[in-house]
């Protein structure tokens, strides 16, 4: 996978770094680069989620947040799968700390954070976003937290972009399997009712024996 390493790529990659570490030419916002990165980071984006979906007010709402938790849980799979076959190491530049020690995976194509952010923009500008004001919001988090991961010289330029193109894309994949509300309460019921039919099942052969 050498064809990711070109000139242009690591060039643009290593200039855009400036908040690698405390001594980079802008490390004095590495605090403000890190914090925007971890708004974007699976962990409070999963809980988030979660804990809106236990909390909804209304069938509508808990729809949107289940779905978002499979979107949530799509993303880190694909991500997942790409990278373990591209196999790309982080820049060399790029500097672990706590948050980085623990969450950060050693591979860097593509950029976990890009395709997040550009599918939770995508779903939350389709499906919550109503207003003009916050849809400029969403998108320029979204690319705030995109360019947090060159700033940081956590991923190369090519991460970031073909991370937003995949992200963006995953978006219509989880509108094509979009689960209802009904049909997530079918399926349950369904589920019960098998369990319910194993259980008397069961119960009549153990009856039967005696």
């Amino acid at each position: 996978m050498r064809l990711f390493y070109s000139a242009a790529d690591l060039w643009l990659s290593k200039r855009l770094g400036v908040c690698a570490c405390e001594e980079s030419s802008w490390g004095s916002i590495r605090p403000l680069v890190r914090l925007v990165e971890f708004s974007g980071h699976v962990v409070p984006w999963l809980f988030g989620t979660m804990y809106t979906l236990v909390r909804g007010e209304n069938v509508a709402e808990q729809e949107i947040m289940f779905n978002l938790v499979l979107a949530l849980l799509l993303d880190l799979m694909l991500v997942r799968v790409v990278k373990t076959l591209v196999r790309r190491r982080r820049p060399t530049q790029n500097r672990s700390d706590i948050l980085s020690t623990f969450f950060v995976e050693r591979y860097s194509f593509p950029s976990g954070h890009a395709t997040r952010a550009a599918m939770c923009a995508r779903f939350l500008l389709a499906q919550l976003v109503d207003t003009d004001s916050m849809r400029v919001l969403v998108v320029g988090w979204a690319t705030l937290v995109s360019l947090s991961r060159l700033l940081l010289a956590r991923h190369y330029v090519t991460d970031v972009g073909f991370g937003l193109a995949m992200g963006y894309c995953q978006y219509s994949l989880v509108e094509r399997l979009w689960v209802t509300w009904d049909c997530l309460q079918d399926l349950l019921l369904l589920r019960l009712g098998e369990r319910l039919n194993r259980a008397y099942s069961g119960l009549w052969i153990a009856d039967w024996k005696h």
